[in-house]
């Protein structure tokens, strides 16, 4: 795949933070400390960051505990990630009110833990003019899947240099708010929303990254929310003793 390369940028002015949650009470509290520690960053003391959780049909207390986190909550009952995160999307751009050029969209999943740099990694790379960041999760490194998914997911990494990988994520995405609005932003799929959105961001020409340099942890869970999800890629690996099936 070739990548054009990218142009420096004016700075970022405003961070929108979207995590759609269905029933999520009991991994949200990790996630949502993990990025208000994020957007703590020295990198993004003069930026803004909104994060807004889509409480998507739940039945449990998702929605309370991410006000009590201090998130912004909109609520539906879609069952569709594809709907939940362009609401996200929506709510937060309307909320932050400024100018597309100067705003980046990060998303990520309710049973996801972003390191301390996350945020700072995806401005760094929107400031040198990457219009989308696709980054990777892992797994970890007590789950009995980990040293199994790695094998399969790196099967394309070369062995020096840094890896342009073939892997798309919600739970590890961004975008300008301006490249997003152009393809008319997350379509609504029940799977596959995160892939359909690089795919049209692609087609149209944007400055695309794929990128392994900063992670997200992501649950092992092999039930999960979203049917055709990470957790289905985890089940196809094979039965693995020991390993808990969340529901």
């Amino acid at each position: 795949m070739t990548v054009r390369a990218a142009r420096p940028r004016a700075s970022l002015e405003a961070v929108a933070v979207v995590v759609p949650a269905h029933d999520e009470e009991d991994l949200l509290p990790a996630a949502l400390a993990a990025l208000r520690t994020a957007a703590r960053h020295p990198a993004l003391a003069r930026v803004r960051v909104l994060t807004v959780v889509v409480a998507d049909a739940c039945r449990d207390d998702t929605a309370f505990l991410a006000r009590e986190a201090g998130a912004t909550v909109v609520t539906g009952r879609f069952r569709n990630p594809g709907r939940a995160r362009a609401l996200g999307v929506r709510r937060a751009l309307r909320e932050l009110g400024g100018p597309a050029a100067r705003t980046w969209i990060a998303t990520t999943d309710a049973d996801s833990e972003v390191p301390p740099g996350w945020l700072a990694h995806h401005l760094a790379r929107a400031r040198e003019g990457w219009e989308a960041v696709v980054g990777t999760v892992v797994l970890p490194r007590t789950s009995p899947l980990a040293d199994r998914l790695r094998a399969r997911y790196e099967e394309t990494r070369p062995p020096g240099g840094e890896w342009r990988h073939p892997h798309v994520h919600g739970a590890n995405l961004g975008v300008g708010a301006a490249a997003y609005r152009s393809v008319g932003g997350f379509p609504p799929l029940a799977s596959g929303e995160d892939h359909a959105l690089v795919d049209a961001l692609k087609r149209a020409g944007h400055r695309v990254l794929p990128t392994a340099l900063c992670p997200v942890l992501t649950s092992p869970r092999v039930r999960g929310r979203a049917r055709g999800g990470f957790a289905d890629d985890l089940a196809a690996l094979g039965p693995c003793p020991g390993h808990p099936e969340e529901a």
